[in-house]
Formats: C-alpha cells, sequence, structure tokens
C-alpha cells in the first residue's frame, strides 16, 4: 500500500472529525445562550410573583394579628373556676380528649381553627374516629370555639349551662 494515499486521507479524516465537533459545540453554545434567555426571564416572572406573594402574606400576617384577640389564662380562670390552657379544645362543651386528639389528627388545634369549621366538617372528623364518636352532636361546637377564641368566657360558660353535653337542649 503507498503511504502518500493513506497520509492526506487520515488527515481528511481527522479535519472532518474536528469540524464536526466543534460545529457540534459551538452549536450547542448558540442553544445554551438562547436557552439561558427564555431562563433568565422565567427567574425573573417567578421572582415578581414570589415578591407579591410575600406582600400578600405579610398583609395577610398583619390582619390576622390586628384582629386576634390576645389569650388572658387569668379572665378565663376567673369565669371558669380552673386553669385553661390556650386553644384547649377541651373547654368546648362535648369535646374530651380523644375527639381533641381526631381534630387535632385534621389539622385543627386551635379556638379559631374549630370556630372556622362547619359543623358538617366537624360531623366528618368525628366519623373518622369510628362507631364510637358518631354519637356525638359538634352542632354547637364551631360557635363555642369561637366564642373562646374571642375571649368572652362570661358568654360561653352562660351558653354552656344551657347545653345538654354540648348539644342544644331538645
Amino acid at each position: 500500500m503507498n503511504w502518500c494515499i493513506l497520509i492526506p486521507l487520515l488527515v481528511g479524516l481527522i479535519c472532518a472529525l474536528l469540524g464536526y465537533l466543534l460545529r457540534k459545540f459551538s452549536s450547542k453554545d448558540n442553544q445554551e445562550s438562547c436557552n439561558c434567555k427564555e431562563l433568565n426571564a422565567r427567574i425573573a416572572t417567578l421572582e415578581a410573583e414570589l415578591d407579591a406573594c410575600k406582600k400578600s402574606k405579610v398583609s395577610a400576617v398583619a390582619t390576622a394579628t390586628a384582629t386576634a384577640t390576645v389569650f388572658n389564662a387569668a379572665s378565663a380562670k376567673a369565669v371558669f373556676g380552673k386553669k385553661i390552657k390556650e386553644d384547649d379544645l377541651t373547654v368546648v362543651e362535648g369535646i374530651g380528649p380523644k375527639i381533641k386528639e381526631l381534630f387535632h389528627n385534621h389539622n385543627i388545634k386551635t379556638w379559631q381553627a374549630l370556630g372556622n369549621t362547619s359543623v358538617e366538617k366537624c360531623q366528618e372528623v368525628l366519623d373518622s374516629g369510628g362507631e364510637r364518636f358518631k354519637v356525638h352532636k359538634p352542632g354547637t361546637w364551631p360557635k363555642q370555639a369561637e366564642l373562646a377564641s374571642k375571649g368572652k368566657w362570661e358568654e360561653l360558660l352562660k351558653w354552656q349551662d344551657e347545653l345538654d353535653g354540648g348539644k342544644l337542649p331538645s
């Protein structure tokens, strides 16, 4: 075989391979720069949405803080004659430790959360506990919890005196 023919063929193949690789890598750079522009625009959009969300969260927290009642254990004790813990759902007549646990399992852990819960949702929580909880009637629980969350202890106690195990008298 003649080396004079083989050397130019090898050089041509190497040049073709190098040309192919250079073209491939340079086109990736173009695609990446194009993708970078798109991604930077998307990042800017997401950052603007995040800022708007943070601002709305701050205003919502400020509103909730302004409307929230500060828990006063001394006034609750003066009315009920016993120590009351903040957000203890057992203050609501008809709710005992096991039912409180059911509500906590459904992420209803405060008087305010229970006060904002519908009677139907309360019944769903009870039904999730099985047959032994279905006898309870949560019709007054949200309102009782609302009174507790607002610190209206006298009104709550007066109403509870009228209730029969958390239920309205027949």
